[in-house]
């Protein structure tokens, strides 16, 4: 498998020697991803090096995602991916599989319920339906994530996976989630009725959008970096 090779542009993202609040003031929404990574929103003057050791989490790893939620260009090196911890993807992937479930789909579900209140039964059970549905299909995407994809990985790390399970099996099965998303996203826009309260449709439609971008991201993770890092220990046999 090949990889992108490091380049001039790669060297200027983030770096250890940041102060880690230097890096929530380029991008804020990097204060959604740090519980997941088990790192404390008191930040203090801590640079991300400091903050790492503190936490017990690889600072390559740590980087690695917070340029991937920052920068669409950026592509990780193969030094990159090299240097970084799979263990720690592993553990992001699965917080942040019970952020989405129990944080930003119980938002988006409550943001909803607010709004439909003009709607007649028919244009709520419409709504419901789609939220329902993309709800099953998400929960059973991760299902499999759980329960197949990462002990597989988990067990390739111990040097005990006996399956003939492997991440290219994953990879080439790892569908689209974001369809009935956008679908519901285009029904609040276009069609509920104009008594919905703005302020209220627009919380709901910025709820739709933050949660498509942040899985977009969490999909890259898996896609370009958890697939190529797998692919190297299942090839060499060791970390």
């Amino acid at each position: 498998m090949k990889y992108n090779q490091v380049t001039a542009k790669e060297k200027s993202y983030f770096s250890g020697k940041m102060k880690l609040a230097d890096l929530i003031d380029i991008n804020y929404d990097l204060l959604n991803l740090l519980p997941r990574l088990g790192v404390s929103l008191a930040l203090g003057a801590n640079t991300v090096e400091e903050v790492c050791a503190k936490s017990g989490l690889d600072v390559n790893t740590f980087l690695l995602i917070c340029n991937v939620y920052t920068y669409d260009e950026y592509i990780p090196s193969r030094e990159t991916l090299e240097v970084s911890r799979v263990e720690d993807i592993v553990k992001y992937l699965h917080s942040s599989h019970s952020y989405y479930l129990q944080s930003s789909l119980v938002l988006l579900e409550e943001s909803i319920a607010d709004l439909l209140g003009p709607c007649s039964e028919k244009q709520k059970s419409v709504i419901w339906k789609f939220f329902k549905d993309y709800k099953d299909e998400i929960e059973k995407h991760f299902d499999y994530e759980e329960s197949q994809v990462f002990p597989y990985v988990n067990n390739l790390l111990s040097e005990s996976a006996s399956s003939a399970f492997t991440i290219d099996q994953f990879a080439e099965n790892h569908g689209n989630i974001d369809e009935k998303l956008n679908d519901l996203r285009n029904i609040v826009m276009r069609y509920l009725p104009a008594e919905c309260d703005n302020t209220k449709r627009g919380q709901v439609l910025y709820t739709i959008y933050h949660l498509e971008e942040d899985l977009a991201r969490h999909s890259r993770i898996e896609d370009d970096i958890l697939v190529p890092m797998v692919n190297r220990i299942e090839e060499n046999g060791s970390k």
